[in-house]
């Protein structure tokens, strides 16, 4: 038998992926990126229509289908039913990628000691819950039957290293909290665990944790955050980050499972 090509294993066409929070940020971009390599896509967002514009967007680039749904990642019956709604558009789900996520961030950021539990409770039942919610649904109706799939988490380098004085203090983008930082650290350690527990059914989950990336952030920012980096800069917006979502998603990933790769310029080889 024939070895794949390099290309085939990074082909993704047939598949189908779900990527919650698709709508914008680095969630569109990934979901840019598996519709560019081959594969069908449904993307989520709080609102549904920036979902079915983004979604109409990305097909006009890629010729893929792409549908976009209505889904706050916080609440049980809403994911229930968004996967059910994917599994009805496509058939199946191959692949998920756990992206829905939040800060509750400004230049006024108060101290642990003051910090007000709404906002913790927010943020991680976004961040955490989220991902522990779509993955239930999704391994229990289309991956677990079909005894294959790929997980792709989202975590960050806020929940790698402790950051926030270093990097953030004083700039007007306020800093990474505690909530986002503890968050982000739970999805690492969910990603290990699933990892173990769904492995026997071919089922691999990874976690990418990205750095910062250029958003429109103000000079200053850029200047403090970028002084921080190996590489002396912040991500480049959109593809610094497709190709490390297309890799952990396509078969030239197969015998990899439960990592965290960071997408981090080297900020946390320090």
């Amino acid at each position: 038998m024939t070895a794949p090509t390099i290309h085939e294993l990074f082909d993704l066409t047939g598949r189908v992926a779900l990527v919650t929070g698709g709508a914008r940020n680095l969630g569109f971009d990934i979901a840019t990126a598996l519709a560019e390599a081959g594969a069908d896509v449904a993307i989520t967002s709080r609102q549904i229509e920036d979902a079915r514009v983004t979604a109409r967007r990305i097909t006009a680039d890629t010729a893929r289908k792409v549908v976009g749904l209505a889904c706050d990642v916080r609440f049980e019956d809403q994911v229930a039913q968004m996967v059910d709604a994917v599994l009805a558009e496509f058939g199946k789900i191959d692949i998920l990628v756990n992206n829905a996520g939040n800060v509750v961030s400004t230049p006024e950021n108060k101290p642990l000691e003051q910090r007000p539990i709404e906002e913790w409770e927010f943020t991680v039942d976004v961040n955490m819950k989220g991902v522990f919610l779509c993955s239930k649904h999704v391994v229990a109706k289309a991956m677990k039957p079909a005894r294959r799939g790929a997980i792709i988490n989202l975590g960050s380098v806020a929940g790698m290293v402790g950051k926030d004085h270093r990097v953030y203090a004083g700039t007007p983008m306020g800093g990474v909290t505690i909530d986002y930082a503890a968050s982000k650290g739970g999805v690492i350690a969910m990603t290990r665990e699933m990892a173990c527990a769904l492995a026997q059914y071919n089922i691999r989950v990874n976690c990418i944790s990205p750095g910062g990336f250029w958003r429109g952030h103000s000079e200053t920012f850029t200047r403090q955050y970028s002084a921080l980096v190996p590489m002396g800069r912040m991500g480049q917006d959109g593809k610094e980050i497709k190709g490390a979502a297309v890799f952990l998603a396509s078969e030239a990933a197969s015998y990899i499972t439960g990592i965290n790769l960071p997408v981090d310029g080297g900020m946390t080889a320090w």
